[in-house]
């Protein structure tokens, strides 16, 4: 019995000295700080930066309509339909313009007998008038007949060409080459003098077109470079500010910016992207635009809807920080509070990190 009680006691002492050492192991290894690697918040290397969103668009695009009113007889474009300059897009019934048109000749015909006659009888009373066998009155009579006759026939022949233009507008044609990007009508609708019945839009150069706001307009300037991201795929083109619009009243109070970006085959008229504009520090940057903070994605904590940044403290502390993101440009994102510029963050650790973690810089 005593045999018993004493290798219970021994193997008693042996297990609480291997749970002793255990712990202080455990403990030895939540002490050893963790290696770290760490950045600074990105700016702007020349001074502070705003954004705009908007979409891309065709720089060459047309709306294409008729000036006269009838029923489409033929519709020979689609959508996504690639068509050349001077092609054959639509017909429009032109029965009353060949009437029209029938009528002016007929005109003419009229106007060019009277014409003949009346030159006719100038030319016989100017040699009686020669033989003194006429009156000067009689003279002028004839005179003022042939240039009236002279006046109807050149009103007869510009009525020709007046119904001959509006003939023009029932065989509607591609006024640029393009893609057909919209289409509005059928055959068999009704055409109206002005209504738009498809839109062309020529490939190659592309314009974003962004809305920026009053307090970044007097910064902008013609020419100046900007970063424009595709909202869908993050991609970063380079752009050149083409066009700012100085007028606010057409556009809600904002002012429309023009990008150009140059052709590619990812980017179509449509697509949605952010415009970034660098301002250069001339010591008096508005506040709104200070601080453009910038990290990479690989450095964000996420916790459900919560985005958190580690940050190391003075005594070199793992502090996990939540920050507001804002735009996404390529592989950085845009922190709206929470960071600010200067600040170092964690952007990899050598082990797992949480809050009041021991770190150590690499």
């Amino acid at each position: 019995m005593k045999k018993y009680i004493y290798s219970a006691l021994f193997l008693g002492s042996v297990f609480l000295a291997s749970c002793s050492s255990d712990e202080k192991k455990s403990a030895e290894l939540n002490d050893k700080p963790i290696a770290v690697i760490v950045n600074k918040s990105a700016t702007n290397a020349v001074g502070s930066n705003a954004t705009a969103s908007g979409k891309l668009v065709a720089k060459n695009s047309v709306n294409v309509s008729t000036r006269m009113m009838g029923y489409i007889t033929a519709m020979r474009a689609e959508v996504g339909q690639y068509v050349n300059a001077g092609q054959l897009l639509v017909s429009i019934n032109s029965t009353d313009i060949q009437a029209k048109g029938g009528q002016a000749s007929a005109g003419i015909a009229q106007a060019q007998a009277n014409y003949n006659i009346a030159k006719k009888d100038f030319e016989r009373f100017q040699n009686l008038y020669k033989n003194q066998s006429a009156s000067q009155k009689e003279l002028d009579d004839m005179r003022a007949r042939y240039e009236m006759a002279q006046a109807g026939l050149q009103a007869a022949q510009q009525m020709k060409n007046e119904v001959n233009a509006q003939y023009r507008y029932t065989n509607v044609t591609a006024p640029i080459s393009g893609t057909v990007t919209a289409k509005y009508a059928s055959q068999g609708d009704m055409a109206s003098p002005g209504m738009p019945l498809l839109t062309i839009e020529s490939p190659g150069a592309l314009q974003a077109q962004v809305l920026v706001s009053e307090q970044n307009i007097t910064l902008l300037k013609s020419g100046m470079p900007v970063k424009v991201t595709l909202k869908s795929t993050n991609k970063e083109v380079s752009g050149t500010v083409s066009e700012i619009s100085k007028s606010s009243t057409n556009t809600g109070g904002q002012y429309l910016v023009k990008v150009n970006v140059p052709a590619s085959k990812d980017l179509l008229p449509g697509m949605f992207v952010n415009v970034q504009f660098p301002f250069k520090n001339s010591g008096n940057v508005n506040q709104d635009f200070q601080d453009g903070v910038m990290i990479p994605k690989s450095a964000f904590v996420e916790n459900g809807q919560l985005t958190g940044v580690y940050t190391v403290s003075s005594q070199n502390t793992a502090v996990l920080r939540w920050v507001k993101v804002g735009k996404t440009f390529g592989d950085q994102v845009e922190i709206l509070s929470g960071l600010n510029a200067n600040d170092q963050y964690i952007i990899s650790a050598q082990g797992k990190l949480y809050n009041g973690a021991k770190v150590t810089l690499k």
